[in-house]
């Protein structure tokens, strides 16, 4: 999946072209991604969103022209390593076990690969037919997009797990990084004050996924448990500031939780009639 993706596409295509068909589905990219895709022979379809559902995953995976019933979705900065590639290979050589699997990320930031911390885990190669995306009720939130958010595509069957891994290297800028944290988090805010619809993506996330949802002052217990319990700090200064960015999007969630909260209950307040004081200017510079 693509817009304007130059500076990791070649890397991504590199990785899977010896042995796989390959789409790359754009949304109508303005730099040179369409050159490189079509430079190592990957097949483009453009994906038009129209503001419901499907989403680009979805739609990918309903309306391509695919072959072969397994499907390995890869974003355009994560590339497949030279031991999961081994054991895909092995994998379509016999009758997989299970209708799906998960395969957890090498990330990179700063730079720097982190081989300590918190790991990322994805739900990305999958039996097409016995798979389908949830419809969650997210249409309304208003710096939403065409991509599924943070939860995995159901699977009619049993999910195993591989234990080569993606690498996972945007090299956008860190102003990049931020901007979809904060699209992302107002996204989860709006997902944790609908606890039906909490309810409902919990289903269709890893088991890690879950229990992270669960927890207690989360900015802190993530900073703790990435840093300090699984030994990001041997990661050196990447490894602290990917802790602490991490913990600070967890911190945007609770606060923009607290601000639909905030907002609720003035649309409340005004339907109501409830009518409150308001001090003018020179009073609330008085107090």
């Amino acid at each position: 999946m693509t817009i304007n993706e130059e500076r990791v596409l070649k890397h991504t295509l590199q990785s899977v072209a010896p042995f796989a068909q390959v789409f790359v589905v754009d949304s109508h990219s303005t730099d040179r991604t369409l050159q490189i895709a079509e430079a190592h022979e990957a097949e483009v379809v453009q994906f038009t969103w129209n503001g419901g559902y499907p989403k680009k995953k979805e739609w990918a995976l309903l309306n391509l022209p695919f072959k072969y019933e397994w499907v390995l979705y890869l974003d355009a900065d994560e590339m497949v390593t030279p031991k999961l590639a081994v054991q895909l290979a092995e994998l379509m050589r016999t009758d997989p076990e299970h209708a799906a699997y998960d395969v957890e990320l090498d990330y990179w930031f700063l730079g720097k690969m982190l081989r300590h911390g918190h790991r990322v885990t994805k739900r990305v190669l999958l039996d097409r037919t016995r798979a389908v995306w949830p419809h969650v009720d997210d249409l309304g939130v208003k710096n939403m997009w065409e991509v599924e958010g943070h939860y995995q595509p159901l699977i009619d069957g049993s999910i195993g797990r591989l234990t080569g891994t993606l690498h996972h290297n945007d090299r956008d800028p860190l102003f990049d990084y931020f901007a979809r944290h904060n699209r992302y988090s107002d996204w989860e805010a709006h997902l944790a004050e609908r606890e039906p619809l909490a309810k409902s993506v919990q289903g269709a996330r890893t088991e890690r996924g879950k229990r992270y949802a669960r927890l207690p002052l989360k900015p802190l217990a993530f900073f703790f448990y990435s840093y300090i319990a699984r030994r990001g700090f041997l990661d050196g200064r990447a490894g602290f500031h990917y802790a602490v960015a991490h913990a600070f999007y967890f911190w945007q969630i609770s606060a923009k939780r607290l601000e639909l909260r905030r907002n609720t209950k003035a649309v409340v307040d005004v339907r109501s009639g409830t009518s409150k004081s308001v001090q003018s200017p020179s009073e609330q510079q008085t107090l």
